[in-house]
């Protein structure tokens, strides 16, 4: 390491006096103007975990679905999961240092996870639309350059485009290529092959309209069009080229104002879908012919997606385990109806793409999903192994079949992250081999109505959650007051936990009727408010 090159780059990406940031789920994300020499430093911080795991690491710049004035980056590890939760740590001692601290600060990163600087180290870098995109990328490359790496910059891709990428470098091709036009042909030709074996009603199945919420997904998709075949008619909306990203428009957008986005005229019974801003979440929605919108979240992606696998696997008659992974967020009946009809075990864990990532991995098939839309499936090594194996040798027609199907899928999933591309290609040949419409996609269960709240406090650490944080430990009688509030209502359930970003604790309540949910959301706030050191006014119904 040279010092002096150090202080010299460093100097030209100064830390702003005062500014603390912290490493979280979706890495760093604040201001734009605040981030120069936090993402200087993740390059460095880039090299070393390189270094650490002797593979390639990758650095997006993108900060997902916030307005357009934001940004932020994170680390992809070397098969495209998340960063891995200690080096999180080492990502905001680095980013909070002092520019006299630099140096120490890396030397003890690499006496603390072993890190030999002489190795070889390589980088794949990415970067979304925003404007401040490419000038933070180009301090990204600064970092690297000090630390003396290799890297790739891959320019504007989606996030899961990045994770793709590296995972598909670090496994030496065996999961792909690593390349866009790698990424399109594996997509495009395992969806056709899956769609190949459909017969579907008529030609109004294949119309889709997607709201990109003007991000980079609109780019990618239009870049990918002419791989698909003639059948499947895209239609692109908020493209990027007119209005701000993500602004009245996007996943994010639809899914927290149950209402469809700016810029896309919505016939009756016509399906649509949101993206948002980097691309890896998705949620579907439709007006029926009374022009009441109707949202299809998370929840029910995995649902259909559960169905779908679970006949193939019933077809292939091996003994593999499948589960679903939800959180706290996930609505009752979608519990319910994966339980008790489909008889699919269900697992809740704490909000986080990680802690669900980590938890379908103990499975032969995870399917796992956020309420908001981003989710994907995980297949052990050996149930592939397996379906791969039964293509090639199984004698039986109805077996090899699903188990072609079945390989298909596997190779439609991104199973590195949740992919808004990879989802709607994965849900659109469901539908059309199952020959559903979107209105008998979203009758499967009727969705508990439910309200989210948030109530601003002193110091958000008072509350601390168990039970995948269902149930409230502290503040003391908090848990006894929303046991006593949810009793009286029908159906009804609530749980309150900490924001991971700012001093606000968040509050979820469904119930039988929208008015129950907001009466007890309202009853909770209240309790919140008082046992746990609220700020300003009490919350108003």
């Amino acid at each position: 390491m040279d010092p002096e090159a150090l202080r010299k780059f460093s100097a030209l990406h100064p830390k702003p006096a005062g500014l603390t940031l912290q490493y979280g789920t979706a890495g760093f994300r604040t201001r734009a103007e605040q981030l120069d020499h936090v993402v200087f430093r993740m390059g460095l911080l880039a090299i070393l975990r390189s270094k650490a795991v002797t593979a390639t690491i990758g650095i997006m710049v993108t900060a997902s679905h916030n307005p357009e004035e934001d940004n932020g980056v994170k680390l992809v590890d070397p098969l495209g999961e998340m960063l891995h939760p200690s080096w999180e740590e080492y990502a905001t001692q680095l980013a909070n240092a002092e520019e006299q601290e630099l140096q120490r600060v890396i030397t003890e990163i690499c006496q603390k996870a072993a890190v030999n600087l002489h190795k070889d180290a390589s980088v794949f870098i990415g970067r979304d639309t925003r404007p401040s995109s490419k000038k933070l990328s180009q301090s990204v490359i600064d970092g690297i350059q000090v630390l003396g790496g290799q890297y790739h910059d891959y320019g504007l891709v989606t996030t899961p485009q990045l994770h793709y990428m590296v995972c598909c470098q670090n496994t030496q091709g065996q999961y792909g290529k690593a390349t866009l036009e790698g990424y399109y042909e594996k997509l495009s030709k395992a969806f056709m092959e899956l769609v190949k074996q459909s017969h579907c009603s008529g030609e109004s199945q294949r119309h889709l309209k997607i709201d990109c919420a003007n991000g980079i997904g609109a780019l990618k998709l239009s870049e990918m069009k002419p791989y698909f075949p003639q059948e499947v008619l895209i239609h692109i909306y908020n493209d990027g080229t007119k209005e701000k990203l993500n602004h009245l428009c996007g996943a994010d957008f639809v899914k927290v104002h149950q209402k469809p986005p700016g810029g896309l005229d919505m016939k009756p019974n016509e399906r649509c879908c949101s993206f948002d801003g980097d691309a890896d979440r998705i949620v579907y929605y439709y007006k029926d012919t009374a022009g009441h919108f109707h949202l299809i979240d998370g929840d029910k992606i995995a649902t259909l997606i559960s169905i779908f696998l679970k006949e193939l696997l019933a077809k292939v008659k091996q003994n593999f385990k499948m589960a679903v992974v939800q959180t706290a967020y996930a609505n009752g009946n979608s519990t319910r109806y994966l339980q008790e009809t489909l008889k699919v075990p269900v697992h809740c864990v704490k909000t986080g793409v990680k802690h669900l990532h980590h938890k379908a991995q103990e499975f032969d098939v995870g399917v796992y999903f956020e309420a908001n839309g981003h989710g994907t499936v995980l297949f052990s090594k050996a149930a592939e192994t397996k379906i791969r194996q039964l293509v090639k040798e199984e004698k039986d027609d109805e077996k090899r079949e699903a188990a072609k199907m079945l390989g298909n899928m596997i190779d439609l999933i991104n199973q590195t992250v949740g992919d808004a591309v990879s989802d709607m290609l994965v849900i659109e040949a469901i539908l059309a081999l199952k020959g559903l419409t979107v209105q008998q996609w979203d009758a499967l269960y009727a969705d508990l109505p439910n309200r989210l709240l948030k109530v601003q406090v002193a110091d958000r650490r008072v509350i601390d959650t168990t039970d995948a944080e269902r149930r409230a430990l502290t503040p003391p009688g908090l848990q006894e007051k929303i046991d006593a509030l949810v009793k009286k209502y029908k159906l009804s359930r609530a749980f309150v936990r900490p924001s991971g970003t700012e001093d606000v604790v968040r509050i979820y309540a469904e119930a039988d009727t929208q008015e129950n949910a907001d009466a007890l959301a309202h009853e909770v706030s209240l309790a919140v408010f008082h046992l746990a050191g609220g700020k300003g006014a009490p919350p108003q119904p």
